[in-house]
């Protein structure tokens, strides 16, 4: 036996193991720290300081920032009805665990509070809210001529998706979460593929390298039901499209023209991809002015900062199975846009979600803008009405509406 070539791969064996450390065993324990923090108990706390655990990047506020004109805070109405239930506001506004609310009517603010640790320079993450952003940038750079037309393919801008259940898949229904990919997006289910994304994600997976994996199960512009990754997959087209991060294309194009009062952060994968599909980090009043974009058809002041016809098509259901009562949608009662969900009514409302109860919620004909931040613990129980989309939409109504 020759020990010296023993004792040689010994110490290259070792060598080996101390750079597999130098290199894992942080990840690993901050990916380990990080579930923790996104425990029920820890919610309120982890959604204010997500850059504590996960790698971002910064977005600077406004060289002038736009403030809001505001009046001292409206009484909140005492109750609201969803059909024959009653709800009193305020139970309800502490039973979602509401972080923040602010609601602006006719571009003036009428009410603002914050509990659970939030405060107006806080940055809450949005979730999905990220979503309806990345809509707007795609609608600038479609404006800008880095994007040809939506009815493109996916595969003619990401070779890397190639053979995945996205290469012959339309933009146009990627943008309407149509794009056929088979996807379980239930967040209490901890073996669905929205988990199994986020655990890659948090222990320093690719996003990039996730979409990939997914296949698709059904004809593509034939059926709405939420998947979060189509999101990135357009966060991956707008970055390859511009040459440019999402966060710098967002701070160009949207943060400093509509006058962001706060800095923001934008969460990325270790490779330096942003998480597209929820990863936008603000403050309630930042969140609040992409309200005030949309609710004016892409202007700002005088500038057309998205394209008005983008802000159009973005906010209607425009297709069969986009509509709210549609049997070929599994979100029955609600439609869906490009990246902006569309309540049944005659009001034009739309709004921006997120998990944990986040909204952006947009009423043209009252002239309404309310943004909720919330960090719900009832949000896995789906029979809970304190974390229902619905009647949340019914507290927005009767806040817009007021004595109506």
């Amino acid at each position: 036996m020759n020990f010296k070539k023993l004792k040689i791969s010994g110490i290259i064996l070792l060598v080996i193991l101390i750079i597999a450390a130098i290199i894992y065993v942080p990840t690993i324990k901050k990916a380990i720290l990080f579930k923790q923090a996104m425990s029920l108990d820890n919610l309120e706390y982890t959604f204010i300081n997500m850059d504590e655990n996960i790698s971002s990047k910064p977005i600077k506020k406004a060289d002038k920032s736009f403030l809001f004109p505001r009046k001292q805070n409206i009484v909140l109405p005492s109750s609201f009805n969803v059909k024959e239930l009653e709800f009193t506001t305020q139970k309800y506004i502490d039973s979602s665990y509401t972080q923040g609310l602010l609601f602006i009517q006719n571009d003036t603010i009428q009410y603002e509070n914050y509990w659970r640790g939030q405060q107006e320079n806080t940055k809450h993450i949005s979730w999905s809210m990220a979503k309806s952003y990345v809509s707007a940038l795609f609608g600038i750079a479609m404006e800008e001529g880095y994007i040809k037309n939506i009815e493109q393919t996916v595969g003619e801008y990401l070779p890397e998706l190639k053979g995945s259940g996205y290469d012959n898949v339309k933009i146009k229904d990627v943008l309407q979460m149509s794009s056929g990919v088979k996807f379980n997006e239930d967040y209490s289910d901890p073996t669905s593929d929205i988990n199994s994304y986020w655990e890659e994600f948090v222990f320093g997976g690719s996003q990039d390298e996730f979409a990939a994996t997914l296949e698709n199960e059904r004809p593509p512009g034939t059926y709405n039901t939420y998947v979060s990754i189509d999101t990135h997959v357009l966060g991956m087209i707008l970055v390859k499209a511009t040459g440019k991060s999402l966060t710098d294309y967002l701070q160009e194009k949207i943060w400093q023209p509509i006058g962001a009062e706060f800095n923001a952060y934008w969460l990325t994968d270790e490779k330096g991809m942003e998480m597209a599909l929820g990863g936008l980090n603000a403050s309630l009043r930042d969140y609040a002015k992409i309200g005030r974009l949309y609710l004016n058809k892409g202007n700002w002041n005088g500038s057309q900062i998205v394209p008005k016809n983008w802000v159009e098509q973005s906010t209607n259901s425009t297709e069969e199975h986009l509509i709210p009562q549609s049997e070929n949608s599994a979100h029955q009662g609600i439609g869906y846009g490009y990246q902006w969900w569309i309540p049944e009514g005659t009001e034009g409302e739309f709004m921006a979600v997120g998990v944990f109860n986040q909204f952006i919620y947009i009423n043209p004909s009252t002239n309404t803008i309310i943004v909720k931040n919330s960090a719900n613990k009832n949000y896995y129980d789906y029979d809970n009405p304190y974390r229902s989309i619905f009647v949340h939409l019914e507290l927005f109504r009767k806040l817009a509406h007021g004595d109506d």
